[in-house]
């Protein structure tokens, strides 16, 4: 590890930010970082896709260590929990990073390999933060991502100028709760795609028009912005992807299993846990997460 403490006090300009993982997520946010004037770095396994910050005067790596040599911040925008570990601890990027560095984990993982991540990264003179967000692709492009932090106070507010040049940072705990925060999150996300395909649907097989419906029931208590999106999403039958089906059903089986380790009964997710699975096991897996409607309309026989 390099051990050269980074400054303390330098400007926000001067902040020096690794992002690893360039994909929907990585790359509006690390074009943002770079576009407030951040001196950033990238890497991503796929290294065509890091490039294309190139010229926005990103640096681009081979690997995650060359990434984060420098970085004060480094900010991981991985695939799931797996893939955090094997980055940090096996691709070299947690032995590469200067002491005192602090790690933004905002990849959806579970709130248990948070905590494990934080104890090791800790280990090793680094400090951690997992930051998951809320808001897709263009809440990143916009900088109106909802942040969920976990972990020390004083981390979170050394790192909260950046967080604000991406959305609303709020800090909800100690490890593990901003992990905690996005479950809860994904699981509301999920249920209500499917309350409101279920609904839709049930009014098409009765003959009302589900376009009218969604207008007669906007503005009452049933309103909400699933209903206003992914419920015009299912009324378009456009599911092209921005949230996918499959890494919904992976934030709620991560629901699931940290309901199981806390004693938690968890009926409702449980259930929607299932239908996403046969929404994957019925080649749904890559069409955006509003297409429960689809797995919900086959099952009633409306094509």
């Amino acid at each position: 590890m390099n051990t050269s403490a980074p400054p303390s006090s330098d400007p926000i300009t001067s902040t020096r930010v690794a992002v690893l993982g360039i994909g929907m997520m990585g790359f509006p946010i690390a074009r943002r970082l770079r576009e407030a004037g951040l001196q950033v770095s990238a890497w991503n396994r796929s290294r065509s896709k890091a490039e294309r910050l190139l010229p926005m005067g990103t640096t681009v790596t081979d690997t995650p260590a060359q990434a984060v040599a420098e970085a004060d911040v480094v900010i991981l925008l991985l695939e799931d929990g797996s893939v955090v570990d094997d980055v940090l601890f096996h691709q070299g990027a947690a032995q590469g990073m200067r002491a005192g560095a602090v790690v933004v984990d905002m990849s959806s993982i579970q709130p248990r390999q948070a905590r494990d991540h934080a104890t090791r990264l800790s280990a090793q003179g680094l400090h951690h933060l997992d930051a998951p967000v809320s808001g897709g692709p263009l809440g990143a492009e916009q900088g109106t991502l909802a942040i969920m932090a976990g972990g020390k106070p004083a981390q979170f507010e050394r790192v909260r100028p950046i967080l604000e040049l991406l959305g609303k940072p709020v800090h909800v705990g100690s490890h593990g709760a901003g992990q905690l925060a996005k479950l809860a999150n994904q699981m509301i996300v999920g249920i209500t795609i499917g309350a409101v395909a279920e609904a839709l649907l049930l009014c098409e097989k009765g003959g009302a028009d589900m376009g009218k419906v969604k207008e007669a029931i906007t503005g009452g208590f049933a309103d909400s912005r699933i209903l206003q999106v992914h419920g015009q999403r299912m009324i378009e039958r456009d599911f092209t992807k921005h949230g996918a089906v499959s890494v919904q059903l992976k934030d709620m089986r991560n629901a699931m299993a940290t309901a199981q380790e806390v004693g938690f009964d968890a009926p409702i997710t449980q259930l929607f846990e299932q239908l996403y699975a046969q929404a994957v096991d019925h080649g749904l897996s890559d069409l955006d997460h509003s297409a429960l409607f689809v797995e919900l309309a086959s099952r009633n026989g409306m094509t």
